[in-house]
């Protein structure tokens, strides 16, 4: 007997996290063309959400007539379907089910606000829709809870209930342990679906794994063109498509989807690359809302180390749902190591007391007006500090840095490492508070900032700076890409940096151009 399997694609929906959902009408009528020619057998459209208004271009709208719009003329077998969360749509917008367009609305909810999704999903199948039950994160509940949650699923009878790992924590193990938990306790006529995420790079061998396991009962499996979704991504449905023609005797066509690939997604790969990285690992590693390691890797100045430390604090009813202020308030317990820095500071000041000192940044420009600067070195015979990097163009006396990832990259030779306390497992000459060299530039903790300010207090008169070109959006902002930030910067930034710059009470001189000079 032919197993009722289906497999649905949600790159209009969860891919639209990846563009705001900012498709374009005429791109994702084309997608969903795609699509139905490669007989998948559900798409999902859309959001509904409350929205203050209509945008064709738009894959997230208040009413299904308007989702419906992107619906060609012809659809083949393939059906439609659109998910509303509890907490961000009202139920009452939605138009009863008339036999057209759109016939699956599929649901969702936290674990802090389930029982008001229940109930939402109970309106939504009164108005004549086939319903979905995703309940967010099922890695997040025990089993007692995942048995409490099939009880009100079997009472309110919806078409199907999906297990989602909404933070790629789920291992083979895990997969086989909870189906089994949900399909021994499910009612039978209730399809069972299964909806990944690509944090650990297992999303196609677990799928597999779904599929291989002949459930006796419908089954579904999600998936995206190229896995495209919100960072790390979904499991690819080209992928499971040709593996579910070749064991499952389905007969996608490929070719469509490539296509659709090639015209559709393919452009915004390059724009915003999704897939799999270390940071996304960490946070399915401890079973976290991926916002976590999105928020630390937006420092930039953090190691993966650094961030699997941070993760590992987080306290277990913080874990479901991303909280900013108290991920910003574990980064500065982190990074706010305090010391006594007195010594290093006296024994700093007495070697640059009334000499000038010449600021090596690691911008371009130390490349290309190399002779110039070296000029300037004869010339003055200055104190010579590189920031965040270490050259062997220039001979330094000292490497400073207040940035751990940027120390991890470099190899600290024939000169002496000043580093800030938030750096830790490195030996270094002198340390130097962290938290008292921060405050001085509103982005943030800058190293050259902070470089300076140390300088400032140590009363030193007249800092040159080479190689703090600023950032632009298309060049090459580095001597050297092995030490080039994943955070990157534009004119805002340059305009903060030359600020602060300003503010300070040293007679500062830039010697290669600089977009934080100031006229």
């Amino acid at each position: 007997m032919r197993q009722d399997l289906k497999l649905l694609d949600c790159t209009l929906r969860d891919g639209g996290y990846i563009n705001d959902w900012k498709w374009g009408f005429t791109c994702a009528r084309g997608i969903i063309r795609s699509l139905t020619q490669a007989h998948v057998d559900v798409v999902e459209v859309g959001f509904l959400r409350n929205v203050d208004k209509y945008d064709s271009d738009i894959t997230v709208c208040n009413r299904i007539e308007e989702l419906n719009r992107l619906l060609p003329a012809e659809c083949g077998e393939t059906m439609f379907s659109a998910m509303a969360m509890c907490s961000n749509y009202d139920v009452d917008k939605l138009s009863p089910y008339n036999g057209l367009g759109i016939s699956m609305i599929r649901i969702t909810a936290h674990d802090y606000d389930l029982t008001d999704g229940l109930d939402f999903a109970r309106k939504v199948k009164e108005k004549g829709y086939k319903l979905s039950i995703n309940p967010i994160n099922i890695m997040g509940y025990s089993d007692e809870k995942i048995l409490w949650i099939i009880k009100q699923v079997n009472a309110i009878q919806p078409y199907q209930f999906s297990i989602v790992d909404t933070f790629g924590s789920m291992k083979r193990r895990d997969l086989e342990r909870i189906v089994g938990l949900v399909d021994n306790n499910l009612n039978r006529n209730i399809r069972l679906a299964l909806h990944l995420h690509e944090n650990m790079s297992l999303s196609t061998c677990l799928a597999q794994n779904f599929v291989d396991m002949h459930l006796c009962r419908p089954t579904a499996v999600d998936g995206s063109l190229m896995g495209m979704g919100r960072i790390p991504g979904n499991l690819p449905i080209e992928l499971i498509a040709d593996y579910l023609n070749d064991y499952r005797e389905k007969s996608y066509d490929i070719d469509p989807m490539m296509d659709a690939i090639e015209d559709y997604i393919m452009p915004l790969k390059g724009n915003s690359q999704w897939g799999y990285t270390p940071a996304y690992f960490l946070s399915a590693r401890f079973n976290l809302h991926r916002n976590y390691a999105e928020h630390y890797l937006k420092k930039g100045d953090l190691t993966n180390q650094d961030i699997n430390h941070i993760l590992a604090r987080i306290a277990p009813d913080k874990k479901t749902a991303f909280d900013a202020a108290y991920a910003d308030k574990l980064y500065d317990e982190y990074k706010n190591r305090r010391v006594d820095d007195s010594a290093a500071r006296e024994k700093l000041g007495q070697t640059l007391k009334n000499r000038e000192v010449l600021v090596l940044a690691p911008g371009a420009t130390i490349k290309s007006h190399e002779a110039e600067i070296k000029d300037f070195i004869v010339q003055n015979n200055p104190a010579i500090i590189s920031v965040n990097f270490v050259s062997e163009a220039f001979r330094v006396d000292y490497a400073f840095f207040g940035n751990n990832k940027r120390l991890n990259t470099q190899e600290v030779r024939g000169c002496k490492l000043i580093v800030t306390s938030n750096i830790t497992d490195t030996v270094a000459d002198m340390v130097i508070d962290y938290n008292s060299l921060c405050g001085a530039f509103d982005q943030g903790c800058n190293s050259l900032i902070m470089l300076l300010k140390l300088l400032e207090s140590l009363a030193v008169n007249e800092v040159y700076i080479a190689g703090a070109d600023g950032y632009t959006q298309s060049a090459n902002n580095y001597f050297d890409n092995s030490i080039r930030n994943h955070v990157e910067h534009g004119q805002k930034f340059n305009d903060a940096v030359a600020e602060a710059i300003e503010r300070f009470d040293l007679n500062i001189h830039f010697i290669t151009p600089s977009a934080y000079e100031r006229a």
